[in-house]
């Protein structure tokens, strides 16, 4: 399985939002993404309380562990209690879990990060647009992975706010080549370039590709990789 935080053999790598997908074929719209060129899949997964909305939980990730054996499983948990979910979902395959700044204090949330790292996954903070960046930048050694949330989290097909931007240049220079950049929120053909410009490296898109024809996917994930 692709390992985010060793060099890759192309960057940015391509994580298909599976909020968008068809949840009655879910594994062979996931298969058929992987097919199409992109590198992990990333699974929102939301409380109804962090954010307004209720999606997914850990037997998501055991299914499509069990039908993509190879394939590296992201999950993003919006959510107001993290620590129930980590041992749940790393136990149903996950890869690699983020979760909030919002949520926890500093000692929190680098306890967290340990014992997702002690389970054998790698960790991941997110930050909400509101959210300053200074909130983030004191926490840089703990994560393996940075998430700029370039809409307010909770719904699929928002409208992208550049303003975060800053935060990826923020983040940019104060972290290694082994930890990543990713964005997640109204991403497409139109402002992908923009945001790898910024320092982004793991480019989380839903509608850009689940919302066209299967035939069209390569394409768009091609070009969501290639536009800079």
């Amino acid at each position: 399985m692709p390992n985010l935080f060793t060099a890759p053999t192309r960057l940015p790598l391509i994580a298909p939002s599976i909020l968008s997908a068809d949840f009655t074929r879910m594994g062979q719209d996931c298969r058929g993404v992987l097919e199409a060129g992109a590198d992990l899949l990333h699974l929102d997964v939301m409380d109804g309380h962090f954010v307004p909305n209720l999606t997914m939980g850990p037997d998501m990730c055991r299914w499509l562990r069990k039908a993509l054996p190879e394939v590296f499983l992201d999950v993003h948990l919006m959510v107001t209690d993290p620590g129930r979910f980590v041992e749940p979902f790393i136990k149903a395959g996950a890869n690699h879990l983020t979760f909030h700044v919002e949520v926890l204090d500093d000692a929190g949330l680098k306890s967290l990060s340990a014992k997702v790292r002690s389970l054998g996954a790698t960790a991941g903070l997110a930050i909400n647009p509101p959210t300053p960046v200074d909130r983030a930048l004191g926490l840089t050694s703990h994560f393996d992975l940075f998430l700029v949330m370039s809409v307010n989290p909770g719904f699929s097909g928002q409208k992208f706010i550049p303003e975060v931007l800053p935060k990826v240049q923020a983040l940019h220079p104060r972290l290694s080549k082994s930890q990543r950049i990713q964005m997640d929120g109204g991403i497409g053909l139109g402002n992908t370039q923009e945001i790898q410009k910024a320092g982004c490296d793991v480019i989380v898109a839903a509608s850009a590709i689940f919302g066209v024809e299967e035939q069209g996917r390569t394409e768009v994930i091609r070009r969501l990789r290639t536009s800079v």
